[in-house]
């Protein structure tokens, strides 16, 4: 179990590894997409320049495997949580899938993007939208009132994530911090345990996934199994204690 006192803080950083129980693959699995694609092939600025319908092929395919996924129990138990601690929560994720939101979680921060979001090349006035297109055969890439191509709206290797202010506020105030699924290889993210122990001294740090994460050595208990089979079952929240008059 997990305790949560009532002034408890709660940050949550998931992985790839809680979408592939919802069966969405990993990157760097045995059936990881980049065993089909090379990262510089589909996922950097680089990609986009030389080959801007081979990107769009690419992430097209993600969009169409979105649809035939659902959330799995792990997701649920986050939504639930959120519910409990309201601003007391903080869901970060490095997945660009929305199972979290199909899940109910009102609160999230995609630092690396959302895979049903897509904005202007160019960075104009245009803010990112919602967005369900595909490439189709002989389809060409849609154009932003300015003139950019319209790419999909996540972080590529090479850009800077989004949300990285508010992640590092939520860093600093945080007194427990759980990691779902990470494989603590990806930077910026591997380190934010690091940075968490770091800002505030002591908080208590913990891990649920199948496999250990790389930077293991920094969490105080680190639980190996599906995330949908163990959070479930993993917050005990401690009510509030009330004072006499409160009592009556």
């Amino acid at each position: 179990m997990i305790p949560i006192a009532p002034q408890d803080r709660v940050f949550i950083l998931t992985g790839a590894g809680m979408s592939a129980e919802s069966g969405l693959p990993t990157f760097r699995g045995t059936n990881g997409i980049w065993r089909t694609y090379r990262v510089e092939q589909v996922a950097s600025p680089i990609a986009w320049a030389r080959d801007p319908k081979l990107v769009w092929q690419f992430y097209s395919e993600r969009r169409r495997r979105h649809h035939t996924v659902q959330p799995n129990p792990g997701h649920y138990a986050l939504a639930r949580l959120e519910e409990e601690l309201g601003d007391r929560f903080f869901l970060c994720t490095q997945n660009v899938d929305r199972l979290h939101e199909m899940a109910g979680s009102r609160r999230v921060t995609h630092m690396h993007g959302k895979i049903f979001q897509s904005r202007c090349e160019r960075d104009c006035e245009r803010p990112p939208f919602d967005d369900d297109w595909m490439l189709e055969n002989g389809a060409e890439i849609p154009l932003c009132a300015c003139g950019g191509k319209i790419r999909p709206h996540i972080c590529w290797f090479g850009e800077t994530p989004f949300g990285m202010e508010r992640i590092a506020a939520a860093l600093e105030d945080c007194m427990v911090f759980l990691a779902v699924g990470t494989s603590g290889v990806v930077e910026p993210a591997a380190s934010f345990v690091r940075y968490a122990r770091a800002r505030r001294g002591y908080v208590r740090t913990y891990y649920v996934g199948a496999e250990e994460p790389l930077n293991r050595a920094f969490f105080d208990e680190v639980l190996l199994g599906p995330s949908g089979e163990l959070l479930p079952r993993l917050f005990a929240l401690q009510a509030p204690r009330m004072n006499a008059d409160e009592r009556g």
